[in-house]
């Protein structure tokens, strides 16, 4: 089986936009969903509700891939499975090592959705001593001095830091020095780093912000809405509003 370092994903050389990679593992996931309920075929429509979004964006999406389905039968959901699993590059094995093992690291250490997608957790690094020879997740945590030797023994090319925000450069400047060429970063900071290194962030009180964002603006217009619903209490008749005779004139002057 191929290794991370010998291989990369075709995705770039085959010119397909960045917005289309983005959304091929939401594809992905519910076609495996589809595939584990042994569906055969899925149409356009179908398959687009299950990952949220447009039929008409997907079918542009999957003319990227060379695939266009069948009209009135629709997509093979076995073979686009394997058709986008090869475009992610999630036929070969990626082995990935995981800096900092704090909470967080730990939780990704433990997560079984790893192995099943192509990612091989090669090692645990960090830097404090005491966790060095810790199992997590049945792998022993290894020091941090030893970064740049576990990176070239493993042929390791994705490296996940989730490290505290200070830390995280210094050990994004020593992946990347390592010969890592992809990062996912999980610590709050933002990480800078050479061309040819590709980094996503992933930042949880960012996307808590957001959606705190849109409570607060549903909040606002639920108000709006109830305090437009609430009829107008009636305007009080004064002197000015009165004729001679102490009667609303029926033709107001002019």
């Amino acid at each position: 089986m191929a290794t991370g370092r010998t291989h990369r994903p075709a995705t770039r050389s085959r010119g397909i936009p960045e917005a289309t990679v983005a959304r091929l593992p939401l594809y992905l996931r519910a076609l495996t969903a589809l595939s584990e309920r042994s569906v055969p075929t899925v149409s356009s429509e179908e398959l687009a509700a299950a990952a949220g979004v447009n039929s008409a964006k997907l079918r542009k999406d999957f003319s990227y891939l060379g695939s266009y389905g069948t009209r009135g039968v629709g997509y093979d959901v076995e073979y686009l499975v394997y058709q986008i699993s090869r475009e992610l590059g999630l036929t070969q094995d990626w082995p990935v090592v995981i800096v900092g093992i704090g909470n967080l690291g730990a939780a990704l250490a433990n997560y079984g959705g790893f192995a099943s997608r192509g990612f091989r957790v090669a090692a645990l690094i960090d830097a404090d001593p005491a966790l060095t020879g810790k199992p997590v997740a049945g792998i022993p945590v290894q020091h941090s001095d030893d970064l740049e030797k576990i990176i070239q023994d493993n042929g390791v090319s994705i490296g996940v830091i989730a490290t505290p925000a200070g830390a995280a450069q210094q050990v994004a400047d020593r992946l990347v020095a390592a010969g890592v060429t992809s990062i996912l970063n999980f610590a709050p900071t933002v990480l800078s780093v050479p061309d040819g290194v590709d980094v996503r962030k992933v930042d949880l009180s960012i996307e808590l912000q957001i959606l705190a964002f849109h409570e607060q603006r549903k909040a606002g217009e639920e108000a709006a809405a109830e305090a437009a619903a609430v009829p107008a209490a009636p305007r009080k008749q004064t002197a000015a509003d009165q004729g001679p005779d102490g009667d609303k004139p029926a033709v107001m002057p002019a």
